[in-house]
């Protein structure tokens, strides 16, 4: 069986996206790698052994085309509307908050936020397939 382990987006600014994802999703620098074109940093939180990568390549300075294949990198948490508050509160900017249904029956409650590199993530309470 495959184990998913971790997923790479590029960034622009290593300390403005690590940042980023400490503020609002508590991840914190696993690993950092080093190389003469580029860096390689892991972040993680005790929630999971699921690692996000941030490639940093050196010199580059226009911001990445996300084109229109890119989804999104999806989180749960425990309370929606307390960790929607808290990100407002920091100044994230998370969009609003959105009851997912089929029919009558509720599948989801989530927002999204976007990363400074515009990346696109989904906040989902947990509950359900949502854990």
């Amino acid at each position: 069986m495959a184990k998913t382990i971790h997923s790479m987006i590029r960034v622009l600014d290593e300390a403005r996206s690590v940042d980023f994802y400490s503020r609002a999703f508590g991840l914190k620098v696993a690993d950092r790698l080093d190389f003469d074109s580029f860096t390689l940093v892991y972040m993680s939180n005790a929630e999971s052994a699921f690692e996000l990568e941030l490639t940093v390549n050196k010199g580059r300075t226009e911001p990445y085309d996300l084109g229109d294949g890119y989804g999104h990198l999806a989180v749960s948490v425990d309370n929606l509307d307390a960790e929607h508050s808290r990100l407002t509160e920091a100044g994230l900017a998370p969009r609003k908050l959105v009851e997912f249904k089929n029919g009558d029956t509720l599948v989801a409650r989530f927002f999204f936020i976007a990363d400074p590199d515009g990346y696109q993530i989904e906040v989902l309470e947990r509950g359900g397939r949502f854990l």
